[in-house]
């Protein structure tokens, strides 16, 4: 099976029973707090670790995890160690927090520019996004800078991207002018 499959699986299993007990919102922040801890690399390594056995695995989880969270994400978490499936613990939360964006339907995007861009122009933004994209959903921003892009922006909703970005521009002109690819 996939790691798309299984983590897909999981993360559905457990948005499920969240939502039968009235808990979603509080599963949300436990699964974005565990995904927040597997940036460290030392927690991803010791889930991905296959000389680190589960019991040891499980007892650094619940050290580290079990006064702060539910205990639905906590006995969810002993389900997957059981299992033997906790090396794919990221990529469940992962998809949890897509299936929980697509419940809400929250639309995800990412501005990437030369420069930091000021509050106006990133709600001009969304409010653009929100306008084509969604109906009655909410759209989330993340801004990256990237000084490359020399000027303009870049913006990355799901498969799509809209690039208007001064280099971008540059390579189209460079292209018409020596009828060339680059």
């Amino acid at each position: 099976m996939s790691v798309a499959k299984l983590a897909g699986r999981y993360a559905k299993s457990l948005i499920d029973l969240a939502q039968e007990q009235g808990k979603l919102e509080t599963i949300l922040g436990d699964i974005q707090a565990f995904k927040a801890a597997n940036e460290n690399r030392d927690m991803y390594m010791m889930l991905k670790s296959p000389i680190i056995n589960p019991t040891k695995k499980r007892s650094i989880i619940e050290a580290i995890f079990e006064e702060s969270f539910d205990e639905m994400t906590m006995a969810f978490t002993n389900i997957v160690l059981t299992k033997g499936r906790e090396e794919y613990l990221p990529e469940i939360c992962e998809e949890f927090i897509n299936q929980y964006k697509g419940l809400k339907n929250i639309i995800s995007a990412t501005v990437v520019s030369a420069t930091p861009l000021n509050e106006e122009t990133l709600s001009k933004i969304k409010d653009k996004i929100h306008s084509e994209m969604t109906q009655g959903g909410t759209v989330e921003i993340e801004t990256r800078i990237d000084a490359s892009l020399l000027g303009g922006f870049v913006i990355e909703i799901g498969d799509s991207l809209y690039d208007a970005s001064v280099v971008t521009r540059l390579n189209k002109l460079r292209k018409e002018f020596t009828g060339s690819v680059i």
